[in-house]
């Protein structure tokens, strides 16, 4: 059965200085971003885009979204197959390319993920498991771009990173 999810949220801008978008240097980029329920989000583009580099832009949004899918992907994918994951942490990193006319692309993100998990004779299926959370990863599955997994896995007793 094909299911359907939507999802909705709110993008305001919050970043009019007074005279709108009079000129490019007339006004801030600052978005608030929220969903009923939920913490609003600031953000703005990012600092190459006169944003504020203190704030969530949407290109860190969008490597945030890809490692967070990887993430639960996987871990749904490791109970699957009887490995338990003590502990998880990626260190992703995306390229966006520009292409001279005002726009440009995302070329590729690397997820960088360093897994912990119980016991030595786990770690050949929790290197599996990296498949078959990309394969499930909704977000992976959306985008037009390599997203590419450079994975550790070692194990809290009895084994060495793989």
């Amino acid at each position: 059965m094909n299911r359907e999810h939507r999802y909705a949220l709110r993008s305001v801008w919050t970043g009019n200085r007074g005279t709108g978008t009079s000129g490019y240097r007339d006004y801030d980029r600052t978005v608030t971003v929220d969903i009923d329920g939920k913490p609003a989000l600031e953000s703005s583009a990012d600092r190459p885009f006169r944003g504020d580099p203190a704030k969530w832009n949407p290109e860190d949004l969008l490597l945030a979204a890809l490692s967070e899918c990887h993430l639960l992907s996987y871990l749904h994918a490791c109970v699957t197959a009887g490995v338990v994951v003590e502990s998880y942490r990626d260190e992703a990193t995306g390229v966006m390319t520009e292409d001279g006319r005002g726009g440009g692309a995302f070329t590729e993100v690397v997820l960088r993920p360093r897994v912990v998990v119980a016991e030595a004779s786990m770690i050949d299926a929790a290197r599996a498991a990296h498949a078959q959370a990309h394969d499930w990863c909704f977000i992976a599955n959306s985008v037009n771009f390599p997203v590419r997994h450079e994975a550790e896995v070692s194990a809290a007793r009895g084994g060495a990173p793989a």
